[in-house]
């Protein structure tokens, strides 16, 4: 056994203890059914930042982002702003979700939903958005963390013994434990994910010879022809710049986009789909988690839009462009613009998951104690948004389904139960679809943020728009979901590919279609829909709202500047205004232009990240959309355990 292989084994087995430490210490804690699915809604402030945070940026971030950064480039790299986008959703929705949790004791958004509308329609709906999210959002993290040891064990871990292994220990601590397990073990994973992109990050650099070597290099890439997508309508290499606006082609697989995919309507799509994670159902459960909304302005704020933006920008950028240079591109090393071969070009072949642990492996020889700790670090950030997404999903599943529908009077003890049993079932769903359908994993995946997008509209409603009727909500969300499938590879897959349009029509992501059919039918059918009693009902809601959440007079007029600073941010820094920053700062073809010697579209992408920073801060702290209520807000029931809603 190599000395890299033992390593890792030590840091796995220790990071193991610590998880399985926090399994058994919830469910000791875990008293009541509130304990177990909310943490007896008492996160402390410190767990909830950390905790949050570990839950929004997943295996993803840590593993696909710079695989696809190097793929695609920089004009790929846009959706790093989902560092904003992401809390952004938080901002709108989190702090009014919390004041109507407390107030009325709710455990899980469905119980919220069928309270304020009065029906289960939506319920129902919100459970079977809860699955789609989950299931191939944890079965990609679980077969992801499977390779990651396979590739980094030299084979000694076959990949499905990884992913069945490493499963069973995440289930085994969010099963005995529920959200507050979950939570704590979180706090090291964000720790551990932030530490994780940094360092390789800084690896990639040393290999490359620091950062103007890595520039310097990046400008004979970008003259490099033959590349993956070409050049874009300006001349420009597709690596370097963003291909227009909008391409009015039929969709992914009917036509090949010109110069990328990443079109300024495609990455601003491609963000509302990412927002769908902090509009999901788990996230409505992690609101109502917090003893107070003092912890969501520093998540969104600092630790997600600063913290974790200052690891994407400067370092996940890094590693994927990085890669062009160390022998990972066939085309970039025919050209002789390679610095070195430690990377090998399997990756520019289609292998462009494995590109983070082959950098791990270049450090092997020389510190083999680093590499047990990034794989780790990987390991965390795998398991830090799956355990999140089966805690809550396993307890939507208790509350919404069984224990609505089939057994009204469940104890607390029975609750807890039937939910541990639920952590096992979506455990065991997604280690099926991951283990013996990888075809059904890569068609279900790509439903997962755009599902939880559709969310938008009926906390929308609860939050904003009392107009909004049950019926046009309930059916909105059924054909929202609707238009995600069929402008995604399954709709095509389903459907013999006799659609007339492709996946992601127009360069849009999906979840726009989704959310533009769901607000297609939700607004007429509510406006064909009002009940005066029904109405007065929904009210009630928006005026405890109103009474608690509301912005002070004193800042009333501060709202046309909130409108114009997101609406601006949201145009020029990832939709269509962004394509200023092609080539703003210096041709992409000319090194001497480049006003920062760097590439200009991440001087764009840099300066929008620090302007995005501000936004947040504006909206979250000056326009209070998520500091503590100015009245304190009294709860009518302080728990709902034995209580059928």
């Amino acid at each position: 056994m190599s000395a890299k292989v033992t390593w890792l084994i030590v840091f796995v087995l220790l990071y193991w203890a610590y998880c399985i430490f926090w399994g058994v210490r919830g469910a000791q804690m875990a008293k009541t059914a509130s304990d177990y699915f909310i943490s007896g809604r008492k996160l402390p402030m410190w767990v909830f930042v950390l905790a949050a945070t570990a839950t929004s940026f997943s295996g993803w971030t840590f593993m696909g982002h710079p695989g696809l950064i190097y793929r695609d480039g920089f004009q790929y790299a846009y959706a790093s702003f989902y560092v904003i986008t992401i809390p952004f959703t938080g901002v709108m929705f989190l702090k009014r979700q919390w004041i109507l949790g407390k107030r009325f004791g709710y455990v899980t958004p469905g119980e919220m939903l069928a309270d304020y509308f009065k029906g289960d329609m939506v319920r129902v709906l919100t459970v079977v958005v809860a699955l789609c999210f989950s299931v191939p959002y944890l079965g990609l993290q679980l077969a992801a963390s499977g390779k990651l040891f396979n590739v980094l064990s030299d084979g000694m871990w076959g990949v499905t013994t990884g992913t069945w292994v490493l499963a069973g220990i995440v289930a085994l601590y969010v099963g005995l434990g529920g959200l507050r397990s979950v939570a704590y073990v979180d706090t090291l994973q964000c720790v551990l994910l932030w530490f994780g992109i940094v360092a390789i990050g800084f690896v990639t650099y040393d290999l490359v010879g620091g950062w103007d070597a890595l520039n310097a290099g990046l400008a004979k890439v970008a003259l490099v022809e033959g590349t993956k997508w070409g050049r874009t309508a300006d001349g420009y290499s597709a690596y370097f710049a963003i291909p227009g606006v909008i391409q009015f082609t039929a969709g992914l697989g009917k036509e090949t986009p010109v110069g990328g995919l990443w079109t300024g309507v495609m990455v601003l799509t491609y963000m509302f789909a990412l927002m769908g994670i902090h509009s999901s159902p788990a996230f409505s459960m992690w609101a109502f988690s917090n003893k107070d909304p003092e912890p969501f302005a520093p998540q969104q704020v600092w630790a997600s839009s600063f913290g974790i933006g200052f690891a994407l920008f400067l370092f996940t950028a890094a590693q994927g462009m990085g890669a062009h240079l160390l022998g990972a591109d066939p085309v970039v090393n025919a050209a002789g613009v390679n610095i070195s071969n430690v990377l090998p070009e399997s990756i520019g072949t289609g292998g462009q998951g494995n590109l983070v642990p082959y950098l791990i492996n270049t450090v092997a020889d020389t510190a083999p104690w680093f590499v047990g700790l990034l794989a780790v670090c990987a390991l965390a950030a795998m398991q830090s948004t799956g355990a999140a997404y089966m805690s809550t999903c396993a307890s939507m599943l208790t509350r919404d389904i069984y224990k609505k529908f089939f057994r009204p009077k469940m104890s607390h003890a029975e609750q807890k139960f039937f939910g541990r049993i639920c952590v096992v079932i979506v455990v065991g769903a997604a280690l099926m679809v991951a283990t013996f359908s990888t075809d059904a994993l890569v068609l279900l995946g790509g439903l997962a943020v755009a599902f939880g997008f559709q969310m938008w509209v009926p906390l929308a409603a609860v939050c904003y728009f009392p107009w909004l009727t049950r019926e046009g909500v309930s059916w909105g969300l059924l054909a929202g979901i609707i238009g995600v499938m069929l402008t995604e590879s399954i709709g095509q897959s389903l459907f013999g590919d006799t659609l007339p349009w492709g996946r992601w029509p127009w360069t849009m992501h999906s979840a726009f279609w989704g959310i533009f059919c769901n607000l297609l039918v939700a607004i007429p059918v509510s406006y064909q829909t009002q009940n005066s009693r029904e109405r007065a009902h929904r009210q009630k809601y928006h005026d405890f709202l109103s009474a608690h959440a509301s912005l002070p007079k004193s800042k009333e007029n501060l709202k046309p500047a909130a409108w114009i600073i997101t609406i601006a941010w949201l145009f020029f820094g990832i939709g269509p205004g962004a394509v200023i920053g092609n080539d703003i700062f210096g041709s992409p073809n000319d090194i001497t232009t480049w006003t920062f010697g760097i590439p200009s579209i991440w001087a764009w992408h840099i300066l929008f990240w620090i302007l995005g920073v501000g936004m947040m801060w504006f909206l979250a702290y000056k326009m209070e959309m998520s500091t503590l209520p100015r009245k304190s807000v009294s709860a009518l029931v302080e728990d709902i355990g034995d209580t059928a809603r």
